[in-house]
C-alpha cells in the first residue's frame, strides 16, 4: 500500500467544518459514511463508493420515526445489490431479522434459547476474520477525523482511540433492556414492540449524544466496556483501509 497519505486528508485536517462520519467493520474491509456517501475499503486495495439514501425531511423530525429513519440509512451499504454484502450474504442477514421477529410468539421457554442461539450466530458472522482489528480501525480514523489528525494517523505519528461513544455496540448494550421493559410494559404485538424498542433506543441515542451531562454519559459506559472484546488494536495497514475510505467520503463532500 503506498505510504503517501492521500491529499484529502491534509485537506480534511484543514477544513473548518466535517461532516459526521459513521462506520462498520467488515472481515474484508471498512465501510465509512455520511448522512451523503459511503465507501467501502477492502483490505485487498479494492474500493467500493455509493450514495446514502435521501430521507424526507418530514420523517427526520417525527420522534420516534427518525430513529427508524436513521437505522435504516446505516444499514443500506449492506442491504443494496451492489451494496457491501454479496447475495448470499444479504439472504443470510434477511433471515436473521425477520427471525428475530419471530422470536417474540415463540413460548417463553423457547424464545430464550432461541434468541441466545440466533445471538450466538450473528455475533459469530459479524465478528468474524479481522473484523475486531479493523472495527478498531473504524474507531480510531473516525476519532481522527474528529481531531484532524488524518494525516498524522495515516503516517503513524497518531494514534487516536480504538473507542468510540457513538458505535453500534453501544446502541446494542441499550436496546437489550429496553426491549425487555417494552416486552412486559406494553400488550401490543410481537414485532410492533420490536419496533418500538428500536425506536425509544433510538430517541434515548440521539438524547445521550445532545447533552454533555456526566449522568447522561453514565448510559455509554456498559458499551464501552463492551467494545474492549468487540475491537482490537488495529495495524497501521489497516488503520489506513479505514481511512482509504474515510478519505473517498471527504473527497466527495469537500467537493
Amino acid at each position: 500500500m503506498d505510504g503517501v497519505a492521500p491529499p484529502t486528508l491534509l485537506a480534511a485536517d484543514l477544513a473548518g467544518r466535517l461532516p459526521r462520519l459513521g462506520g462498520m467493520a467488515r472481515p474484508n474491509g471498512v465501510v465509512i459514511a455520511s448522512e451523503r456517501f459511503w465507501a467501502f475499503a477492502g483490505v485487498d486495495g479494492s474500493l467500493a463508493e455509493g450514495e446514502m439514501p435521501p430521507a424526507p425531511g418530514l420523517l427526520r423530525r417525527v420522534p420516534l420515526v427518525r430513529g427508524l429513519v436513521r437505522l435504516g440509512a446505516a444499514v443500506s451499504p449492506l442491504a443494496r445489490r451492489r451494496g457491501v454484502l454479496g447475495g448470499r450474504e444479504r439472504l443470510f442477514l434477511a433471515a436473521v431479522v425477520v427471525a428475530s421477529f419471530a422470536f417474540f410468539v415463540l413460548p417463553d421457554g423457547f424464545e430464550l434459547a432461541a434468541g441466545i442461539g440466533l445471538s450466538v450466530l450473528m455475533v459469530g458472522w459479524l465478528l468474524r476474520g479481522r473484523t475486531l482489528h479493523l472495527h478498531g480501525a473504524e474507531h480510531r480514523t473516525i476519532r481522527a477525523v474528529e481531531e484532524r489528525s488524518l494525516e498524522a494517523t495515516w503516517n503513524g505519528e497518531a494514534r487516536p482511540s480504538r473507542f468510540a461513544t457513538r458505535c453500534g455496540t453501544n446502541f446494542a448494550a441499550l436496546v437489550l433492556p429496553v426491549a425487555a421493559i417494552a416486552e412486559r410494559v406494553w400488550p401490543l404485538p410481537a414485532a410492533a414492540v420490536a419496533l418500538l424498542s428500536l425506536a425509544l433506543t433510538m430517541e434515548l441515542w440521539l438524547a445521550i449524544e445532545g447533552s454533555r451531562r456526566r449522568v447522561a454519559r453514565a448510559f455509554l459506559a456498559p458499551g464501552l466496556l463492551l467494545q474492549r472484546l468487540t475491537t482490537r488494536e488495529p495495524t497501521l495497514d489497516e488503520t489506513r483501509v479505514a481511512l482509504r475510505a474515510a478519505e473517498s467520503v471527504l473527497r466527495r463532500e469537500l467537493a
